[in-house]
């Protein structure tokens, strides 16, 4: 098990990011309106970008990196790797 720093897509376009131990229960999660109360009304959320860590402290401090990123940058971030999902 590792630590994820995810990003979803909401289904109005915008896009949301997190941290997890368990990346696919946390979209799960999300998708049945139990995650953020951001994302509970922009469902069905996809994911569409994470970066695996050894320590939540890691994860934390991309997460917040990534928070803070124009949406330009995050759209960048997510194009460049969308082959690693799958």
């Amino acid at each position: 098990m590792g630590n994820y720093t995810y990003v979803l897509r909401c289904s109005d376009g915008t896009l949301y990011t997190g941290w997890t131990n368990d990346l696919e229960a946390r979209v799960k999660t999300h998708n049945a309106g139990k995650g953020a109360k951001y994302t509970r009304g922009r469902r069905p959320v996809e994911l569409v970008y994470f970066e695996t860590f050894k320590t939540k402290e890691e994860a934390l401090k991309r997460e917040y990196a990534i928070k803070h990123l124009p949406t330009a940058k995050k759209k960048e971030l997510i194009t460049k790797h969308k082959n690693k999902l799958r």
